[in-house]
């Protein structure tokens, strides 16, 4: 048997819907094809009118496109502290925060908290099996 990572006992997490998380310094929200199809839907889009409006190409990848904020930037379809296309989110936003640069060590869950107020010590405990279900969703 494996040994378990660090955070086996589980991390408390609750988001608060501050948005944060979708904003700050230039980066990227990457889509695979299947992301991009059921954002353009929720739009009520076509995949070329979404990829003309929302998409830069990077490589062989495809990110959504920024705007400038108050905090740097922020994504495309963030709207006050609420995201435009939640349903539809692609799978870099709904894993947030159990990415696994957040989970490598105690450090760096510390660091992410330092950009995430639903890391804390009052929001509910989350189970080890919740956040390797969020790190792999199905």
């Amino acid at each position: 048997m494996t040994d378990l990572p660090w955070y086996k006992t589980g991390l408390k997490f609750k988001c608060t819907g501050c948005g944060k998380c979708c904003t700050g310094p230039k980066g990227y929200v990457w889509i695979e094809p299947h992301e991009l199809q059921q954002m353009a839907a929720t739009l009520n889009l076509t995949e070329q009118q979404f990829k003309i409006k929302f998409v830069r190409n990077r490589g062989n990848r495809l990110a959504l496109v920024e705007k400038k904020h108050p905090n740097g930037f922020a994504c495309v379809f963030l709207k006050g502290n609420s995201c435009e296309i939640y349903e539809a989110r692609p799978k870099q936003c709904r894993t947030f925060p159990w990415w696994p640069e957040n989970l490598t060590t105690e450090e760096s869950w510390k660091l992410a908290a330092k950009d995430c107020e639903g890391i804390n010590e009052d929001a509910p405990l989350i189970n080890f099996y919740q956040i390797q279900d969020n790190l792999d969703p199905k």
